[in-house]
């Protein structure tokens, strides 16, 4: 990576976004955040504040079809339409919710079977998918459910007790997958062209397993789970999800063009990638493509213009060349929205703005599909189907012998992403290395060789994404409650819990002293500062309040820690703030 290139991007970006303020939008969050600043005001709180913030956000993120604030769509500026599976009954409750919240209901043109198989472009306006139960979101902007944050809040629900909500956000993935293909990145129709990484089969187990600790048995459930899951898998084990000859998967978006919630959300977006391109054209990799009739490379968009001007120090007008018409290419906004599919929006780890995305075999999402394989040979066994077990954990071995093989940088020590159209392995250092680890597909070797390399992640509030200034929120100096608890889970696996323990209290500490600060959970923050300012410069620009899976990834990780560094925690919280910090 280019620092330099990089510096000079941020300050081009910065001196015409330095009018905005940035702000954090959050649907519910004024009640919230009075409640909680109340509740700090006594002297010995400790972390009453923070755990009474986290158990009642549960309720006040919780949507449903009955609900007229379930609508609600911050990220496009269209009239609430509620969308429902092609032959679908409106069940009483739907039709309610369009007299009292004066909804339009739709039906879908046609029955979905797998994603792709709608334009998206022509449902119009784009509105919210129904789905039969509650559900819990992250926040904010988000106010839907989404794929991979469900995991994180589901483990929340979990460990607060709240089985049935977190049961009903499971059969709410099952309806996605028999009425709208698959596992979505979240119920709004313009999401129908891509998936999240699959972590389903893990809320299935996770919620089973609760289910029966609590002395109760759904066999019948769990043979219905079975078989959506084997759909969804199968999504991720075919094209165009095959990361080419290596029997790896990869991210992959169906639709064309930009999508429609970053066009409408993320202000001026795409003209600073083409800005960077322009500044870059090493890294373009023919992403710019100049407006042209004989031009035959297929592009989508917006236009932007091109004009380089003699630099004027007097009142003279500056002599100009002709202005030049260009757009991005079709396969930068492929690789963008195979990005968002990823969930890291945006970071460089799958080159400039993730822009190289559908050409890489990822750690990450293989180690997901690992723990699919290995989950549904479980599932397999508490159904006593016993060939379908041992067919799973052939699957299982055989992607683990892939990932070492192409994913596994021996000499450097960790597990990496694969370009598979160049054969080379990414030197990008990226969280996902910690993935394996929480899989379990490690050997001991290859987890004390990665555990090496926490000394160069770690900082004063966990672990930050990676060791890449890029100006992206999915890159240093931010970290991710739902990626600490991940990396955390791994360490615990083989043993490292004194690791395990500091980069814990590291995110913790943090989080409860910015709570402290202002009376709000964040979804990302700025290790390096200890920070919950985000000055995000590539994306968009806000800290959601919220948020789903930082409440999620606070009581899980509190959880884990010993009681001595929990009552420490607790005497942090007793003291006043410092000035600096207020």
């Amino acid at each position: 990576m280019d620092n330099h290139g990089l510096k000079f991007l941020r300050r081009f970006v910065l001196s015409r976004i330095r009018s905005v303020i940035v702000v954090a939008v959050c649907l519910y969050g004024g009640g919230q955040t009075h409640a909680a600043g109340s509740a700090k005001s006594s002297p010995d709180a400790g972390l009453k504040p923070i755990l009474q913030y986290i158990s009642s956000a549960w309720d006040t993120l919780t949507r449903s079809m009955t609900d007229c604030q379930s609508i609600v769509d911050p990220k496009i500026k269209a009239s609430p339409v509620l969308y429902l599976p092609a032959n679908f009954e409106a069940p009483a409750a739907v039709e309610k919710l369009s007299t009292d919240c004066n909804v339009r209901i739709e039906h879908l043109p046609i029955e979905i079977h797998h994603l792709g198989e709608i334009d998206t472009s022509k449902i119009q306006p784009h509105g919210l998918l129904y789905l039969e139960h509650k559900y819990v979101v992250p926040g904010g902007r988000f106010n839907e459910m989404y794929g991979w944050d469900s995991y994180f809040i589901i483990r929340g629900l979990l460990r607060e007790g709240r089985i049935e909500l977190a049961r009903g956000m499971v059969d709410n993935f099952f309806f996605e997958i028999e009425h709208y293909g698959a596992m979505l990145n979240a119920n709004r129709t313009y999401y129908l062209t891509r998936s999240q990484p699959p972590f389903l089969s893990s809320m299935l187990v996770d919620v089973y397993d609760a289910i029966e600790k609590g002395g109760h048995s759904d066999t019948a459930w769990l043979a219905k789970a079975y078989a959506d899951l084997e759909k969804d898998y199968a999504m991720w084990t075919r094209e165009p999800h095959l990361a080419g000859q290596t029997g790896l998967s990869r991210y992959y978006d169906f639709g064309q063009g930009p999508p429609a919630e970053a066009v409408q959300d993320e202000s001026g977006f795409y003209r600073k990638v083409a800005t960077y391109f322009l500044l870059h054209p090493s890294e373009a990799d023919d992403y710019v493509v100049e407006s042209n009739p004989r031009k035959t490379q297929p592009t989508a968009g917006a236009s932007y213009w091109l004009e380089v001007c003699d630099v004027s120090h007097t009142m003279a007008q500056p002599e100009c060349e002709k202005k030049r018409e260009f757009k991005l290419s079709s396969d930068y906004y492929t690789g963008d929205r195979s990005m968002r599919e990823s969930g890291f929006d945006v970071s460089f780890r799958f080159g400039p703005f993730g822009s190289a995305t559908h050409h890489y075999a990822p750690d990450c999402l293989n180690s997901l599909l690992y723990k699919t394989e290995k989950d549904m040979e479980q599932i397999s066994k508490w159904l006593g189907h016993g060939p379908d077990a041992e067919r799973w954990a052939k699957r299982a071995e055989e992607r683990k012998r892939l990932i070492t093989r192409y994913l596994w940088n021996g000499e450097r020590g960790f597990f990496t992403d694969l370009n598979f159209q160049t054969r080379q392995k990414s030197s990008y250092e990226y969280a996902t290395m910690f993935y394996p680890l929480w899989a379990g597909l490690a050997t001991p070797e290859q987890a004390k060789a990665v555990v090496g390399h926490l000394k160069g992640f770690e900082q004063p509030g966990g672990l930050p994404m990676s060791t890449e200034d890029s100006g992206a929120q999915w890159d240093l100096p931010y970290g991710w409650g739902n990626v600490e608890m991940l990396a955390v889970d791994g360490l615990r696996r083989y043993g490292y819990n004194a690791d395990a323990d500091r980069v814990s209290y590291e995110f913790l500490s943090m989080v409860a002293e910015n709570f402290r600060r202002d009376g709000n959970i964040r979804e990302k923050y700025n290790v390096v500062t200890r920070s919950s300012e985000a000055r995000v410069e590539l994306g968009y620009q806000m800290n959601v309040v919220g948020f789903g899976w930082t409440n999620a990834a606070f009581i899980e990780l509190l959880h884990g820690l010993p009681k001595e560094m929990v009552e420490r925690l607790e005497r942090e919280q007793n003291q006043p703030l410092s000035t600096a910090s207020q």
